[in-house]
């Protein structure tokens, strides 16, 4: 059964923020690379994470590939990775660094999975290796690496976890694609790395009334564990 009290929908008190995140960020993200599964996937989910966080190490290896092959594999959600320093300095931003700039020469999943794979035990002196082995332009990725390039948009992504709630990693909304989160159909925030079923109860909950694509059979984002267990998350 779900850990109730874990999750949350985003109060009221919210909504200008969600307002204008729908409009420049989460109901209609920009794809910059950081973006997995299908762009009109009904259900948007975003993680904000920390490569050094343990806890986040967990969902990556743990949760995440299950999330993959079941929903977003199959277009039933979209991903989107946000970053989360914990420090302001350290290996944490410059990870979060070395993974958008692997992101401008359009490997930033490579990237991101093999700083993850490391199990949050990072160096900053492995980086420029980590380059080399994806096949990344090394003189653009030292040039980008060395000026910390992208140090504004890393701390905007923290900021707008923090106007979510969020003052730890990992933290995950999961909304509606289309229209975005709005009063009668909150954003949803779980706030760690619960384990697979708990994501995919929520996930599942949320696609059994997202609205379908034209062509789609009825079941198709329905779930027959949706029907018998109707509990819900604490409002």
């Amino acid at each position: 059964m779900m850990s109730a009290r874990w999750f949350r929908t985003v109060a009221a008190v919210l909504l200008i923020f969600l307002v204008h995140l729908t409009e420049a960020g989460a109901g209609s993200v920009t794809d910059d690379g950081r973006i997995r599964g299908l762009a009109d996937a009904p259900i948007t989910m975003i993680e904000y994470s920390d490569f050094t966080c343990g806890y986040c190490v967990k969902f990556f290896k743990e949760t995440w590939p299950r999330l993959q092959a079941k929903y977003v594999d199959t277009g039933k959600v979209r991903f989107v990775y946000r970053d989360y320093p914990r420090a302001d300095q350290g290996v944490g931003v410059e990870a979060a660094v070395a993974a958008r700039c692997a992101g401008a020469q359009g490997r930033y999943w490579p990237m991101h999975d093999r700083l993850f794979s490391e199990g949050g035990r990072l160096d900053s002196g492995a980086f420029k290796g980590y380059a080399k082995v994806i096949g990344l332009d090394q003189t653009a990725f030292a040039k980008c690496f060395g000026e910390r390039q992208y140090l504004e948009s890393i701390f905007q992504d923290r900021q707008e976890a923090n106007r979510w709630g969020f003052h730890g990693t990992p933290g995950f909304i999961l909304i509606r694609t289309v229209g975005g989160p709005t009063e009668k159909e909150p954003a949803v925030a779980i706030p760690g790395a619960f384990p697979f079923e708990e994501f995919a109860e929520e996930i599942d909950r949320m696609l059994a009334t997202a609205p379908r694509s034209q062509g789609d059979p009825p079941e198709s984002y329905g779930s027959t564990a949706v029907a018998q267990n109707s509990q819900s998350i604490i409002h």
